[in-house]
């Protein structure tokens, strides 16, 4: 005989996820653990000599770059020597301000402030992510993907996106060469929505690179960096080529930042014995001495590895804890599905939501997930309602916001009919009514006709082989009648000339003006301080659809 309740356990969702019991000699355990080094530092004439056990002469190619640009010096060997426990109490305190906790911790060697963070419970670092986060206030970053690379369906996804509140939409191709089409709609599309969203189109570093600089993209963060040497080697990268790409993004007006995740060694074989999160502490420390403005980070697309083992969810708020104490842009991941179990994506999503970061979803998928090219999201677009009714349960501003019918409609239809226009004006591709009118409506691709891959892909080709620009979209808008969408794009190759948002954890308003920890910083001093949602916000998060009102009764 079996027990019925056992029966009825293994039948749940949850139950059809992997698990793995601790095995650190091959790097599966999430932090914590007995392999990781000993805290040290020690320095003679400027110069790191000895890092968490080592000594120069055996340091590794991370080992020598975290130490001759990724830790602050001049109190390194104080606070190394200071108890990890009382640095962790200064985290979490909100007596002690921000600016005082980043000069310690930005001194941390990464055993040391993986062995503080190591102290503290999932509690206890949510209390601190609340002080840490660079920028006042939280905002959100959505994927607006599709399996059949459809531009109309991109620019009217990304439109929709922007109107619900996303401040960033990064886009991806199935098929590479329908990254400038990809590239370009998200980017238009997004404008239409909501002036001012940065866009992205996550492809190999080349092509992701040229697209920025034709004024494409306005952003980059698909920069991977890993925390061991052989892991870094194999994807034929050093910390230094990574510094160097990042000043070439920068260099030219694009906001930057790196990617890095517990669990990538791991899955690459090549964890040196290592907890995860040590490891994760090194790529932080990477991006922090490559002059990286920030970090997508929280496991990302290694979310299952973690997840697998005790503590693992927690260790992935520890991540993201460590890149705000070490004073970068934080992107939350919250993005690729881990679990089948729907208790357990919104546990994992609640430690960032709750306490806010810079971008609490770096991926939170504006499609249905069958259309998302990322491997799916923790979040889509069929969970918008549950995350604005969360938002007003708890009164938690989550980055997004109610719409309603009329106005979905409306900005899809205007962004697919820019997109007809662009092409129209540039010689590309037909955009047929037929297609408009789809994707105003569309739930997905299955809802949208089929392109031309065959005459999209020459169009793209010849667009890029004729030198287009981001000039050019705008003159084709301005031809075709665009003139406010014109605008913004206008406005937005503008501010890649001003550079400004390049700043920590930068957004835009839709007028333009940046926000960044540098004229926004988040000030939390305990309750009343900080982050304060204003009236109007407030009102605007809890008017959702399907509240009856007294009025209507």
């Amino acid at each position: 005989m079996k027990s019925k309740r056992f029966e009825a356990l293994d039948a749940r969702p949850v139950n059809q996820d992997g698990y793995v019991t601790e095995w650190p000699e091959v790097g599966l355990i999430a932090m914590n653990g007995p392999n990781d080094p000993t805290p040290s530092i020690r320095i003679e004439d400027g110069v790191v000599v000895e890092l968490d056990g080592k000594q120069r002469a055996d340091f590794d190619m991370i080992d020598t770059f975290i130490a001759d640009y990724g830790i602050r010096l001049d109190k390194a060997e104080e606070v190394c020597k200071t108890d990890s426990r009382e640095l962790a109490r200064q985290m979490m305190d909100f007596h002690v301000p921000r600016a005082e906790v980043v000069q310690l911790t930005t001194a941390m060697t990464p055993a040391k402030i993986t062995e503080v963070v190591g102290t503290m419970s999932v509690l206890e670092m949510m209390m601190a992510v609340t002080k840490m986060r660079a920028r006042l206030f939280p905002a959100n970053q959505a994927h607006v993907t599709n399996l059949k690379d459809n531009p109309v369906q991109i620019a009217a996804d990304a439109a929709e996106g922007a109107l619900r509140g996303f401040a960033e939409e990064e886009t991806t191709v199935g098929i590479v060469r329908y990254a400038p089409f990809n590239a370009i709609a998200n980017m238009v599309g997004s404008q239409v929505g909501r002036p001012g969203i940065l866009t992205q189109c996550s492809v190999e570093e080349a092509t992701e690179l040229a697209l920025g600089m034709r004024g494409f993209t306005a952003y980059a963060e698909t920069v991977s960096v890993y925390g061991t040497e052989q892991v870094f080697m194999d994807g034929d990268d050093t910390p230094w080529s990574k510094s160097f790409l990042a000043s070439c993004y920068a260099s030219r007006g694009l906001k930057m930042r790196f990617t890095s995740g517990t669990g990538s060694e791991v899955q690459m074989g090549a964890a040196e014995g290592k907890s995860m999160l040590y490891l994760e502490a090194r790529c932080l420390y990477i991006t922090k001495g490559a002059g990286s403005q920030g970090i997508q980070n929280g496991s990302v697309s290694c979310i299952g590895v973690p997840a697998a083992v005790p503590s693992g969810i927690r260790a992935v708020l520890a991540e993201n804890l460590i890149a705000m104490s070490l004073d970068l842009e934080c992107a939350s991941s919250n993005d690729q599905t881990f679990t089948h179990s729907d208790l357990r994506r919104v546990a994992r999503s609640l430690m960032q939501f709750v306490p806010g970061t810079d971008f609490i979803c770096s991926g939170y998928s504006a499609t249905p997930n069958y259309d998302n090219m990322f491997a799916g999201s923790n979040w889509d677009a069929d969970d918008y309602d549950d995350w604005l009714i969360i938002q007003r349960d708890l009164k938690i501003d989550g980055g997004l916001q109610p719409v309603v019918e009329e106005d979905v409609v409306r900005v899809r239809n205007k962004a697919a009919r820019v997109i007809q226009a662009i092409f129209r004006e540039l010689g590309l591709t037909e955009v047929t009514d037929e297609e408009v009118e789809a994707a105003t409506y569309a739930r997905g691709s299955k809802d949208m006709p089929a392109r031309n891959v065959v005459e999209d892909l020459k169009a793209a080709e010849d667009l890029m082989k004729r030198g287009i620009t981001g000039v050019d979209i705008v003159l084709a808008l301005d031809r075709a009648g665009f003139e406010d969408v014109a605008n913004s794009v206008y406005n937005m190759l503008k501010q890649r000339v001003a550079g400004d948002y390049l700043h920590t954890s930068a957004i835009l308003n839709e007028d333009f003006q940046v926000i960044s920890a540098v004229n926004y910083p988040n000030d939390y001093r305990g309750p009343g301080t900080g982050y304060q949602m204003t009236d109007e916000r407030w009102d605007k998060l809890k008017t959702i659809r399907q509240a009856i009102s007294p009025e209507s009764i």
